[in-house]
């Protein structure tokens, strides 16, 4: 039976997580999960794993095979407008190793469901710092940088870099989708702070970050400095294309069979 809800996991080179990351998020009870796996030709065979797995789990478990490394902000866009034309009510950010805590998808949902948020966001600081096995440096820089993104945006988010995030549907058939400018994690931060112009209600899940077991790590040092540099560019753009934060209406479409 189709779910309401669909976890979107972008991945490139996870073959030790994903198999289990795919078990793990299909097998919770509390509510049914669909899973969207959005592979950049992971020249490791993480898409062929999926592959193996879809008949195990038809209608269930979906890939989306792209050409090459084309940023994860476009992986999510791609994945956003496939889960709208699928009907989901439900649209949920994940990673595929493990840092963000499967069964926290739970309350990611109910929160949304419930009427409580637009956007629910698993947070590493609402409750103080909640990471492991992450360099002192690393948490700092993380830590600091949401810091700095609220003081120029004036979005009282804690973790606005995360990547662990609910959206209800409306949230996204609102946004121009083809508008979102950044790839790396700024694009986490333009999305919140994107529906955070438009009115919706975001709601902080705390959650426990911790770092990632096996494969690789994806951050660099260049994706970083686009968030710096482009949380001003966001606030300018508030001045400069205040129809980029005007809600679109756009027709929902019937969830498909």
């Amino acid at each position: 039976m189709k779910s309401d809800t669909v976890v979107i996991i972008p991945t490139y080179n996870e073959r030790e997580n994903i198999a289990k990351m795919i078990d793990t998020v299909l097998a919770i009870e509390e509510h049914s999960f669909d899973i969207l796996i959005i592979d950049d030709n992971s020249p490791d065979g993480t898409g062929a794993i999926v592959d193996g797995l879809i008949a195990e789990h038809p209608g269930r478990l979906n890939i989306i095979k792209r050409s090459g490394k084309l940023g994860l902000g476009t992986a999510y866009i791609t994945g956003f407008k496939w889960a709208i034309e699928q009907g989901y009510d439900y649209i949920i950010e994940m990673d595929a190793d493990f840092s963000h805590p499967p069964m926290k998808l739970i309350e990611l949902q109910r929160a949304c469901a419930s009427g409580e948020a637009d956007v629910a966001v698993g947070s590493r600081y609402i409750t103080g710092v909640n990471v492991v096995n992450w360099p002192m440096g690393r948490v700092l820089m993380s830590y600091y940088a949401s810091a700095y993104v609220r003081l120029i945006t004036g979005m009282q988010v804690r973790d606005t870099t995360a990547g662990f995030v609910c959206y209800r549907r409306q949230v996204l058939e609102a946004i121009d989708l083809d508008s979102v400018e950044f790839k790396g994690y700024a694009f986490q931060i333009e999305m919140k702070f994107t529906a955070y112009r438009m009115g919706f209600k975001i709601k902080e899940v705390p959650i426990v970050f911790v770092n990632r077991v096996l494969g690789t790590s994806k951050m660099n040092s260049s994706i970083f400095g686009e968030a710096v540099f482009g949380v001003i560019k966001l606030r300018l753009s508030t001045l400069t294309n205040k129809k980029k934060y005007q809600r679109r209406t756009v027709p929902s479409l019937p969830a498909k069979a």
